[in-house]
């Protein structure tokens, strides 16, 4: 038996191989390239939701942020301290809020702000309540005091009017009062007279009362002789007294030594010429007080 073999060109069969083996290469690379083409658009896609979830949260947050800062402006306070730490805190919100970023620092920054804000707005709200409470108090004990104020105010007044009107009344008892006056024109020998023509000097005679509450001690007494053209009878300018705080003339004046009890006295007035026809008024003084008078009648006949 012959065995015949057909001679082949080396090579040759392997050059059929490099084909298939380059498409299937480019075929590998292909779906490598579509996959990762995939892949990137996935995490393209995936990296873009991340990105309106953050800044979604960073907005959510930041209206978290910003509803704090306006609940800041509603602490009211008189307290210049807090009110100085209110304006910082809110200011420190401002100024994150100004971070125009969306990533997770700035998440975690915020978060961290919002409950750190949360706690401070608590504490300010209790010391405010506090306060307010504290004040509510002091101005309740301040309308108490001042209620007791005018209370006492008008307690003083009824007292000072009550002393006042004590003190006019103790005056007005303690007033050495004058009684039984009577005016007697006399002639040169003594005798009552009311003829103008014979009249030599004029006699006032009278009784100081009993008052035990007067002050003890000497006394001047004045008389005050009133014409009927109503001019008083003087024998100097300089005889003047006080009465009601002004200075007033007065005719004939007399000491006595008052003991409380009663005192008989007359007080004399010379006839220097100036007495005319008409009725008189006799007036009686005593430390700025008038304490009696009378009348009397002078006539030619």
């Amino acid at each position: 038996m012959t065995t015949s073999f057909e001679n082949k060109p080396a090579g040759q069969g392997d050059n059929k191989g490099t084909p298939v083996k380059m498409l299937a290469a480019t075929i590998i690379l292909g779906v490598i390239l579509a996959f990762l083409v995939l892949m990137y658009f996935i995490q393209r896609h995936n990296m873009y939701e991340m990105e309106t979830v953050l800044t979604e949260e960073k907005d959510s947050l930041a209206n978290e942020l910003r509803r704090i800062s306006f609940a800041f402006d509603t602490l009211k306070t008189n307290n210049d301290t807090l009110n100085a730490n209110l304006a910082r805190d809110k200011e420190k919100i401002i100024q994150i809020l100004a971070i125009n970023e969306s990533n997770v620092r700035l998440i975690r920054q915020y978060k961290k702000e919002i409950k750190t804000m949360r706690e401070i707005m608590k504490s300010y709200i209790v010391q405010i309540d506090s306060l307010n409470t504290r004040n509510k108090i002091l101005v309740a004990e301040n309308s108490e005091i001042r209620q007791e104020i005018k209370q006492v105010k008008s307690t003083n007044t009824e007292l000072s009017k009550a002393k006042e009107e004590l003190s006019s009344k103790v005056e007005v008892a303690s007033v050495i009062q004058a009684k039984d006056i009577v005016a007697a024109p006399l002639n040169k020998k003594r005798k009552e007279t009311n003829r103008i023509s014979l009249l030599d000097k004029l006699r006032i005679c009278f009784t100081l009362r009993e008052n035990p509450i007067a002050k003890a001690g000497p006394k001047m007494v004045y008389l005050r002789v009133i014409r009927p053209d109503s001019l008083v009878i003087a024998t100097s300018p300089d005889n003047l007294f006080e009465y009601r705080k002004n200075k007033i003339i007065f005719s004939a004046s007399r000491e006595v030594d008052y003991m409380n009890q009663d005192i008989d006295m007359c007080i004399f007035l010379d006839n220097t010429g100036d007495f005319i026809v008409g009725n008189y008024s006799a007036e009686l003084y005593l430390e700025g007080t008038i304490i009696g008078r009378t009348n009397f009648l002078l006539s030619k006949k």
